[in-house]
């Protein structure tokens, strides 16, 4: 009853509190109430965010006389908030130098970023930015530097109707107080979700439960979410999976050199599929099965995208300096011709999380800080973004932004980010979402995940984003492992969970910028505005600065302002 209670809501778009949750579940019929309540209410409505006990006792006593009246345009209870930015000096120094991806899918080379990403980043320090280099995207696709006339170029380009759809946001849709049946209602969801996924592969169409393989001594596939791994005596792979009616050790052979390279990247929390034969209590694998992503078509772009993340505005390494180029260069006013053209085609910036530095992150933070106060960060974000002409900006939460650490992350809340909010411009959704960018749809997600993927998965670190953000499509989970490093709420429904497959995932958090085409779908980590600080000094970590992926019609290009 409680997660139906609950997914009524969700499909509503509203929170609803405990207190609310307790009267609701006190009525005669507390399903067919809450169907009349939300259909009385009128929900979803942009006004009730959260719906309340007194909002459930007020509904109560207007429909004594009978449950179920329509008071859908009575919003007098329900006050709606509304929630601004200034000018800035931009200094004249040159983008020094834009470059298009030297191979098909990675920009990992030597003549974008050092082959090692803790090396030194090489820049030119011409006077004029440098020449574009136009290298194929695709196989099939080349790119022409051309000479068009830039009087032709439309004046407002936010005037032209493009659309900007919210596919996926969680803002909205927390419901968790913590309980056990919070818990067990989140890793159910994760589990059906993720094994409707895995039974459209033809090893795993009709998968057994694991309590049927107690009389089965053959051939056996069963779909479970991995509970513990861990190396035998002898060095072989033992996976122990769950499923709703039991558990089942798996053994992984260390001699079967490809499934034991597979094995070696099953994490805790995933639901994988196994196949293999039954041997007394073990499953001896022959398969381990991912819920995977399809190759998908690439669509064609007329227009260009921006990505943006960990700017980290108030820290003492902010790059103001490099950050007001940028600003320049999107609104068309620096760079060469070809610069300011891959300017003039650029409708989107999509900014995936850590905005500001925020406030006590992190011991001494402080001492790190030129603006103390969140509430001036982003007022200063606010000023900086507020420079930015026709271009429409969608920003996501990180785990340096004020607001809910847990994730999924809801927008960061208007309370603190209200100079940001009035800017007409810029679109807010959580950490994750997914937005629809005239038909490309784009997964955000900032990326607390891969400090547990580069801390536990062999062969994975915060230098190769690319390699973890292909595991995670794989996996079809943005963050699967619980307990460790991510912090992670446990919803009724896990929003964590990849389940429309993105023509763009695009992640930051560890500074270091990392380009893939993975089957159709371009990975992109677009690094920061943050120069090396006092722990990345410590570790070694020298973060890609200053340098902005651009997906330019199609074809990845990385602009350095820095």
């Amino acid at each position: 009853m409680y997660e139906t209670i609950i997914n009524k809501f969700v499909e509503a778009e509203v929170l609803l509190d405990d207190t609310a949750y307790q009267k609701i579940k006190k009525q005669e019929d507390a399903l067919k109430f809450t169907e009349s309540l939300i259909h009385g209410l009128g929900l979803p409505r942009e006004d009730i965010m959260i719906l309340t006990g007194e909002m459930v006792e007020q509904y109560l006593e207007d429909n004594k006389s009978g449950i179920g009246e329509d008071n859908s345009n009575d919003e007098s209870s329900f006050p709606h908030e509304n929630s601004p930015p200034s000018e800035s000096s931009i200094q004249t120094a040159p983008i020094s130098s834009v470059e298009s991806i030297s191979e098909p899918d990675s920009f990992s080379t030597d003549n974008i970023l050092e082959p090692d990403p803790f090396g030194a980043t090489k820049t030119s320090t011409a006077s004029q930015a440098t020449e574009t280099e136009t290298i194929p995207a695709t196989e099939s696709d080349n790119i022409t530097t051309t000479t068009d006339d830039y009087s032709s170029i439309p004046q407002s380009k936010l005037s032209e109707g493009h659309g900007v759809e919210i596919i996926k946001d969680s803002s909205r849709k927390s419901y968790t107080n913590g309980e056990i049946k919070d818990f067990t209602a989140y890793f159910g969801s994760r589990y059906h979700k993720l094994r409707d996924m895995l039974q459209r592969k033809k090893d795993l169409k009709s998968p057994q439960s694991i309590q049927e393989l107690e009389n089965i001594q053959d051939v056996v596939n069963v779909i479970g979410m991995v509970n513990d791994v861990r190396n035998t005596k002898n060095n072989h792979k033992l996976i122990e999976v769950e499923d709703e009616t039991g558990t089942a050790s798996v053994l992984v052979h260390n001699e079967n050199h490809s499934l034991f390279e597979d094995a070696e990247r099953v994490v805790k929390d995933e639901v994988v599929g196994v196949v293999g034969t039954r041997k007394g209590s073990l499953i001896m694998a022959s398969q381990i099965i991912n819920p995977g992503v399809p190759r998908v078509d690439e669509k064609e772009m007329d227009f260009s995208m921006v990505f943006l993340s960990d700017t980290h505005i108030g820290s003492s390494t902010f790059q103001g300096d490099a950050f007001n180029r940028f600003i320049k260069w999107i609104n068309g006013e620096f760079g060469d011709e070809e610069q300011q053209e891959i300017a003039s085609n650029v409708r989107y910036l999509i900014v995936a999380g850590d905005i500001v530095d925020g406030i006590g992150v992190y011991p001494h933070q402080d001492k790190e800080l030129t603006i103390k106060d969140i509430y001036k960060q982003y007022e200063e974000a606010a000023r900086l973004f507020g420079e930015i002409d026709d271009v429409q900006i969608i920003i996501t939460p990180g785990n340096h932004d004020a607001g809910r650490l847990a994730e999924p992350q809801p927008a960061i809340p208007e309370e603190y980010a209200g100079d940001l909010y009035k800017l007409k411009n810029v679109k807010f959704a959580s950490n994750p979402s997914v937005v629809g960018l005239d038909g490309i749809n784009v997964l955000i997600y900032h990326g607390r995940s891969f400090d547990d993927f580069a801390m536990t998965v062999k062969g994975m670190s915060h230098q190769n984003t690319d390699i973890i953000m292909k595991e995670l499509l794989e996996k079809r989970h943005l963050a699967p492992i619980y307990g460790e490093r991510t912090p992670l709420a446990s919803e009724v429904e896990d929003h964590m969970v990849i389940e429309e497959v993105p023509d763009v995932l695009h992640t930051g958090h560890v500074h270091i910028n990392s380009y893939k085409k993975y089957k159709g779908i371009h990975l992109v980590n677009s690094g920061t505005f943050q120069s090396q600080t006092e722990f990345q000094k410590i570790y070694n970590i020298v973060p890609t600065v200053a340098q902005v992926p651009v997906l330019n019609q199609g074809t990845m290009k990385i602009l350095k302002f820095n």
